[in-house]
């Protein structure tokens, strides 16, 4: 059965960085594109990163310039570096997968073109 497990959220404070990581099991990752969601209370699921099994990127316009997803195939790992931390960025974060074979899509990510999602790393961002 395939999962991914996310991870690394924290509080920090503003102007500060964290990063999450996502593990993959039960599948081969490399074939799989990599994305990041994130949900505040009574707010829509927002797309953030998706990185592309061949490794193309797309970054959402609100986290452009300080927000770099990255993977280590080697490890079944995915990474969202989070850089100049505001704190809107306060919320849950989701690492998804891309069904087999499928590049990431142009921004805004659609939440129903994953099919596999984490289980959520809460990140705060407060002084």
């Amino acid at each position: 059965q395939s999962h991914l497990v996310d991870s690394g959220g924290g509080l920090v404070q503003p102007g500060g960085s964290l990063r999450l990581s996502c593990v993959g099991s039960g599948f081969t990752f490399r074939n799989y594109s990599i994305g990041w969601f994130r949900q505040a209370p009574g707010k829509e699921r927002e797309g953030v990163s998706c990185i592309s099994f061949k490794g193309g990127t797309t970054n959402a316009d609100s986290v452009k310039g300080r927000f770099t997803i990255s993977r280590d195939n080697a490890k079944n790992t995915a990474y969202l570096q989070m850089n100049s931390l505001k704190p809107e960025d306060t919320t849950v974060y989701y690492c998804v997968r891309r069904p087999l074979g499928r590049a990431c899509e142009d921004q805004p990510l659609r939440t129903y073109n994953y099919d596999i999602w984490g289980q959520g790393t809460q990140v705060t961002v407060s002084s």
